[in-house]
């Protein structure tokens, strides 16, 4: 049952704060909206400690099913079977991939929660139960050992998503979340076409008996191109991204980091779920046009990161580049590209939720601008975060003793053993990122002495900010100094993916 409640947990916390609304009708003269700490009403901050907690509890859950798991198997574990659906059976389990995404899923969620604990004050009820359902959906697509139900979690995050952003967001928030739900619901018809082809053929959509089918080469192609199309669009690649920079530029903090964290992970667990395992015989013969896309985008996004003047839309197209890295590292049919992309993936959901809270939540929470022009000096009136900052900078250009270092390294060993001449130019990607990344950096930390207006309305992290930046560089550095705690989980799931290609 430990699985069934990692996903009623959430669900849990939201019809509490439902609930607790109803209740507190009746029971005006014990907590009214009346009742204020600065901004907030104590009902509000009370959402908010209910909101947070049973996300730690999920956390707390997440961490004793990985304690409990047993890596030495190749085999989905604790599994749960529900067949009295009248629908359609309803199948959870994990394995030796899928718990990583689940911890990260886990680890990320309380941090976007407290990342918008002080910014939104309006609806707080309505944004915190869209967190919570959030999470129970991510966390579904990870659990479900089933193709159909995969496409239906997929697919239901986009209602919040779409809700988040245009309820909570900045100036064009309507817009993108028009870009963000349209773009991503017409990529996923091709991957609802591709599973309504296996389905029809097999007579099944459950996991197992998909890895154990043949198809024919000539079916492959026809399914390869719908998925690949729906992962092309959200991980995202070259001209299918307009909708991430929009999303992110115009998205409430904690929605940024869901994106930024999860949301772009969604395609890369997909592919060893749906390509890796089912259509083997079609990647492997064209691998070098996901390669020839991938390098693209890494040198599109890395050369539009270097001409932005915008702080959250330099990280957005920084994880379009390092996405693609991880993207080509997934399609190396190597244990180290493999492994490599689980790595990247991970260090990027710690890294760029760091960065985003320094831009989003630090820098334009007390200055109202997002411009890099406009900061300069900051090492002057903030050290801590400039100190915190700088370390999330050197894991967004791949610096070594980061996980971002581990993750981009495999990655690129996994290409070039694949193709060495594309291997070679997605190399580049290590010198763009730490150029725009630094450059970033410098103007914002140095670049001379900073303004009054600075002095007088700016200071330094705040013990939740510190507390929420110190976690991400933790995860980030010690994983980096010693990334075997993962990788000793990888090896023999990894191995026996690639073994029964």
């Amino acid at each position: 049952m430990l699985l069934s409640f990692l996903l009623i947990i959430p669900l849990l916390g939201l019809f509490t704060i439902l609930s607790f609304d109803s209740y507190n009708k009746y029971n005006q003269h014990i907590l009214t909206k009346n009742l204020f700490i600065g901004d907030f009403s104590l009902q509000d901050l009370l959402y908010k400690k209910i909101a947070f907690v049973f996300s730690i509890i999920n956390l707390t859950l997440s961490l004793v099913i990985y304690i409990l798991f047993d890596f030495s198997i190749n085999q989905f574990q604790f599994v749960q079977e529900f067949y009295d659906l009248k629908i359609f059976n309803v199948y959870l389990g994990i394995d030796g991939i899928s718990i990583y995404f689940i911890l990260l899923t886990t680890i990320i969620m309380p941090i976007a929660i407290l990342s918008n604990w002080n910014s939104i004050y309006i609806n707080v009820k309505t944004f915190l139960i869209i967190m919570l359902l959030l999470e129970t959906l991510l966390l579904g697509v990870f659990l479900v050992s089933d193709i159909l139900l995969f496409y239906i979690f997929f697919e239901s995050i986009l209602p919040p998503l779409f809700l988040l952003i245009g309820l909570f967001g900045s100036t064009n928030k309507v817009r993108a979340s028009f870009y963000i739900f349209l773009y991503t619901l017409g990529g996923s018809l091709f991957l609802l076409l591709s599973i309504l082809t296996m389905s029809s053929i097999m007579g099944t959509t459950d996991y197992d008996a998909l890895f154990k089918n043949n198809f024919d080469y000539n079916i492959q192609l026809f399914l390869f191109c719908g998925i690949f199309i729906a992962f092309a669009v959200k991980t995202p690649t070259i001209f299918l991204n307009s909708w991430l920079l929009k999303a992110h530029v115009e998205s409430p903090l904690g929605g940024s980091i869901l994106l930024a964290g999860i949301v772009l992970k969604l395609s890369l667990y997909g592919i060893f779920r749906l390509i890796l395992p089912i259509l083997p015989n079609f990647f492997f013969n064209y691998t070098y046009i996901i390669y020839v896309i991938g390098v693209i985008s890494i040198i599109y996004a890395s050369f539009s990161t270097l001409r932005t003047i915008d702080i959250k839309e330099l990280i957005a197209y920084s994880s379009v580049s390092h996405a693609a890295v991880y993207l080509i590292g997934a399609f190396s049919n190597t244990i180290e590209g493999i492994e490599g992309s689980i790595l990247l993936g991970l260090g990027h959901g710690f890294v760029s939720s760091g960065l985003f809270i320094c831009a989003g939540g630090i820098l334009y929470d007390r200055s109202g601008t997002r411009l890099i022009f406009f900061y300069k000096g900051m090492a002057q009136i903030m050290p801590l975060f400039s100190i915190l900052f700088f370390i999330l900078s050197l894991g967004n250009c791949g610096a070594p003793l980061t996980l971002n270092f581990i993750g981009e390294f495999l990655s690129l060993y996994g290409v070039f053993e694949r193709l060495p001449f594309l291997g070679f130019i997605a190399s580049s990607s290590i010198i763009l990122s730490a150029a725009y990344t630094i450059y970033m950096f410098n103007r914002i930390v140095f670049g001379g002495s900073f303004s009054l207006f600075f002095k007088n309305n700016i200071l330094d992290v705040t013990k939740r900010e510190f507390f929420l930046l110190f976690i991400l560089v933790i995860f980030t550095v010690i994983f980096g100094i010693y990334p075997s705690i993962i990788l000793n989980g990888l090896h023999y799931s990894i191995s026996s993916l690639i073994f029964k290609m």
